[in-house]
């Protein structure tokens, strides 16, 4: 709790200047390239294709889910996993790959994951409200169930920094974390029911599935952009879990942190 308590006055003290490395980490990860900041949404867009077709064509047959067409159902929920995808990857390698910047600046080193994180969430703001006008002339349009999406990114955020505090601990220590994490995602991808309704497995397995706190981003996004409830409310054992879920891993990551960061030095 000490930990957890140090690393959260550390990321209030220095929220302003993490926006700031945020941003700049945002502009950097543009420039060299002709169209820049664009392959933030080109990247994306050209994978939803690709999962629309596969899925939606070849493996589902356009079947909807419910009443809910194939693709603005998948899409719905995928818009999210760029963002976890980027955060959690980039935010593993942070530490070690930025470790040299506090030479040069004076800050905590709990700082480098979320400022990584932050830098991901600005292209995820784009291509969320560029996927609010495709599902807006797509059928689904604005409505008042929008309001809780707030809620979900909140979750959302303080879950990766404390999945990326212990990673990037982890990946400082030993760097083949960053590997094993990426295979990882990979199947996260298609374990998790992104691309695919949990309603195809048996009853009993539908609940292992809500073991995973991404399925409860990923459905907090879909109930919020096709308007289908509020989610937070229509579930809330599941909610409780998942606000359990994000404390204790921040608690751990931050204990991690605050233990081995005095070390990190030593594996570079």
């Amino acid at each position: 709790m000490k930990s957890a308590l140090t690393v959260l006055n550390e990321q209030i003290r220095n929220f302003f200047l993490a926006r700031r490395l945020s941003l700049y980490e945002f502009r950097s990860a543009a420039t060299g390239s002709y169209l820049g900041a664009a392959w933030e949404v080109i990247n994306p867009a050209i994978q939803i294709l690709i999962y629309w077709f596969v899925f939606g064509f070849g493996i589902r047959q356009r079947e909807p889910i419910g009443d809910i067409p194939y693709f603005q159902w998948m899409f719905s929920g995928i818009l999210v996993w760029f963002f976890i995808n980027q955060g959690i990857m980039r935010g593993t390698k942070s530490v070690y790959s930025k470790i040299k910047m506090l030479s040069k600046m004076n800050f905590p080193m709990s700082v480098i994951p979320s400022y990584v994180i932050l830098a991901q969430f600005y292209p995820h703001l784009i291509l969320l409200g560029l996927g609010i006008l495709v599902l807006q002339f797509t059928g689904y349009p604005v409505s008042v169930y929008y309001l809780q999406l707030p809620i979900y990114t909140a979750i959302l955020l303080v879950l990766l920094l404390g999945m990326t505090l212990i990673t990037s601990t982890l990946a400082t220590i030993v760097r083949d974390v960053q590997m094993f994490l990426q295979s990882i995602m990979r199947m996260l991808l298609y374990l998790s029911p992104i691309l695919w309704p949990p309603t195809l497995l048996p009853e009993s397995w539908q609940t292992a599935v809500k073991i995973n706190p991404f399925y409860y981003i990923v459905e907090g996004y879909r109930y919020s952009l096709l308007g289908e409830g509020w989610y937070f409310l229509e579930n809330p054992v599941y909610t409780v879990y998942m606000v359990g879920v994000v404390l204790i891993l921040f608690m751990i990551g931050s204990a991690l942190h605050v233990k081995f960061r005095s070390q990190f030095i030593d594996f570079l």
